[in-house]
């Protein structure tokens, strides 16, 4: 498909650092479905697709994987690159918001399963920049349902949603249950609220067979490392904070490994819950292939771990002493307009399915570090923009304040 005008030489341009990169996928491998062929993945040359991407084309050749992605800015082709021989894998250069390419994308491939993972999901900027996820992750997915109710052909539809439509958990409250109330408290959240309402009321009117999978965080090599990608008339609420969702691990390692100071929203005692990202592909793969259509998967882990305390582990795995260099390295600022302080959620219903969390944080951490130190500074290109305190995104890319672009020497 040609690409859209919007996306620069960049996200096509080969600098073949992926051949030097291990390639990461999941670990389960399940029988073949006789009823699933050609899996079409949305999103999937961004971070936790990307991990589905390989695990499927890899695991089972019996499978045709197709991987739509628009190629926003925290996409790239290097996620997928070690694919491109496979005979089962292809990419597709698409929006989800185009309903002639989608469908053309369903048609073309013969499209019998869907894993919708496209969206915009960075919290902070849904705060400046709201109608651009209600465009995304609301039309977007209603683009999806309607052109997989068209084509007749599918087998499953399952639409990747997050912990965050559950909102707050108090410190002291229980793991809440797929069957828990739904209460988002950003913008972001609650475009992915909305999105499943979408995917609930064709499930209901027109028998499109879905599945929902609400996933806590997830973390691991090949995550964008996220920073403060606000509207410039929102960007006096924000500096070079951390970002308080798991984009925390990589912008942190990438900014450590240039040896800089790193900042924390609020008191940094929010705490998140971290999956490392070949568990979630697990997870996938097994809702894939045991799970059942109609029903809500809670995706959880169980490693809670307060911002404060990942600073510190952080801070031990570039040779730091955070009871001596804590001081020196993290430094408090203001938090964003609401900052959920705890998710959780009850993973039992997935774990019945035979799913289990395999990577302790230890292991996942140390892993995900040591990809960025090797890999994090030009698997994007250029990401000097991304760490500057007020980058912006603008048309798939990170500009500055003037509006030049990072990517020329990338």
């Amino acid at each position: 498909m040609a690409p859209n005008k919007s996306v620069t030489h960049r996200h096509f341009q080969d600098t073949g650092i992926w051949k030097e990169a291990p390639v990461f996928k999941g670990a389960t491998k399940f029988p073949p479905l006789e009823d699933a062929k050609n899996i079409l993945i949305t999103g999937g040359a961004g971070f936790i697709a990307c991990w589905l991407v390989r695990h499927l084309t890899l695991t089972y050749p019996e499978y045709n994987i197709i991987s739509y992605d628009k190629l926003d800015y925290c996409a790239s082709l290097n996620n997928t690159r070690c694919l491109s021989s496979a005979p089962n894998f292809t990419f597709v250069h698409g929006d989800i918001t185009s309903p002639e390419e989608v469908q053309n994308a369903f048609r073309k491939y013969s499209i019998d399963t869907v894993f919708h993972f496209a969206a915009q999901s960075h919290v902070d900027l849904s705060f400046g920049n709201s109608y651009e996820f209600t465009s995304t992750n609301v039309y977007g997915t209603h683009v999806l349902l309607e052109c997989a109710k068209n084509h007749g052909m599918l087998k499953r539809f399952i639409h990747i949603s997050t912990d965050e439509v559950y909102g707050e958990v108090d410190e002291d409250g229980e793991d809440l249950i797929e069957q828990s109330i739904l209460a988002p408290t950003n913008p972001y959240a609650a475009s992915k609220a909305a999105a499943e309402m979408l995917v609930h009321s064709y499930y209901k009117s027109f028998k499109l067979p879905v599945i929902i999978v609400r996933s806590n965080n997830v973390y691991g090599p090949h995550q964008f490392p996220e920073s403060k990608m606000v509207p410039t008339l929102f960007a006096c609420w924000f500096s070079n904070e951390c970002h308080q969702r798991i984009e925390v691990i990589p912008k942190f390692s990438c900014l450590l490994h240039r040896g800089e100071k790193l900042l924390l929203h609020g008191d940094g005692k929010h705490t998140r819950r971290y999956l490392f990202a070949g568990d979630a592909a697990d997870a996938f793969d097994t809702i894939l292939h045991k799970g059942l259509i109609g029903q809500i998967y809670n995706v959880g882990s169980t490693d809670e771990i307060s911002n404060l305390e990942l600073c510190a582990l952080l801070l031990k795995q570039f040779g730091h002493d955070p009871a001596v260099d804590f001081d020196s390295f993290v430094k408090h600022t203001i938090d964003r307009p609401f900052n959920d302080r705890r998710y959780a959620v009850d993973a039992t219903k997935l774990k019945e399915l035979g799913w289990v969390q395999k990577t302790t944080f230890a292991e996942g951490l140390k892993a995900t570090v040591d990809w960025y130190r090797k890999f994090g500074s030009e698997w994007w290109g250029n990401i000097d923009l991304v760490l500057v305190p007020f980058p912006v995104v603008k048309d798939s890319e990170v500009v500055d304040d003037a509006g030049n672009s990072g990517s020329k020497s990338s």
